[in-house]
């Protein structure tokens, strides 16, 4: 499929998602007077051409230099991330050390985590840290850098440098997106610097992505799936990709563990 080749009602819809960046199935249904079964066929051609990105409810435009505005990211397949958020928080014992850094999904761990007890904490996201630093059984190490407004993540030389000292149990990020050569991808250059640094740093990695970011695209190339201990999602790849995973054996999390309560 090319622009040509794209129905009236398809070209609206990319023009609105460029517009606003992200287009609900429900509304474009009310605004065209069809019904969300034929919207959601749209869009799905639209993703397959690669000019959206599916999420839950919905689509984004696809682009490798911009992603969605922040606010919309935290709403956006936010029950995924949540089950996501568990897998992780089953992971991870009490009295661990672990590296965590930006974005939306990884709040979303950080929320999960407050029912441990004697975590260490590193991390170049304030809103982590803001969110972590409530638990007085933790300690919470906050990088130095420079903040970006955007994400409230923090970056740059001292940031990465900073992460360089230490030499974590557990490190958990976040991603842009995934291609389906098992690339990691992401759309700043400063804030790859730092994942990479916690890879490089931590004993055991945690990759955390929703399914929305399996083949979707981005800028800069952060590492690849083979540097990654575990991939927690909420389903499995399909396609190329689903066989990058199977080939390189690394551990996939898809669904909560049965939890043993404390005594």
């Amino acid at each position: 499929m090319n622009l040509n080749s794209l129905s009236r009602r398809q070209r609206q819809i990319l023009k609105l998602a460029k517009d606003q960046g992200f287009v609900s199935i429900d509304a474009m249904a009310q605004d065209f007077a069809v019904t969300t079964q034929t919207i959601r066929r749209d869009i799905n051609e639209l993703c397959e051409a690669k000019f959206l990105n599916r999420f839950h409810g919905g689509a984004s435009f696809s682009s490798s230099v911009l992603n969605l505005d922040y606010n919309q990211r935290k709403t956006i397949n936010a029950e995924e991330k949540e089950g996501i958020a568990q897998l992780v928080a089953q992971e991870i014992p009490d009295n661990a050390s672990l590296f965590i850094n930006m974005g939306t999904t990884n709040e979303s761990v950080a929320q999960a985590l407050m029912r441990h007890s004697g975590l260490r904490v590193i991390t170049n996201s304030l809103s982590v840290a803001h969110i972590m630093s409530s638990n007085p059984s933790f300690e919470v190490i906050v990088a130095g850098g420079v903040v970006r407004s955007l994400d409230r993540s923090i970056i740059g030389e001292a940031t990465i440098d900073f992460f360089r000292q230490f030499r974590a149990d557990y490190g958990v990020i976040a991603v842009g997106g995934i291609d389906e050569d098992g690339s990691l991808l992401d759309y700043n250059y400063g804030g790859v610097r730092v994942s990479q640094a916690i890879i490089e740093n931590a004993r055991h990695t945690l990759l955390v992505a929703d399914s929305s970011k399996f083949g979707r695209n981005a800028l800069v190339r952060l590492g690849h799936l083979s540097q990654i201990d575990t991939l927690v999602t909420d389903c499995l790849p399909k396609g190329p990709l689903a066989a990058v995973v199977k080939s390189l054996e690394i551990e996939v999390l898809t669904k909560p563990k049965l939890v043993q309560p404390k005594d």
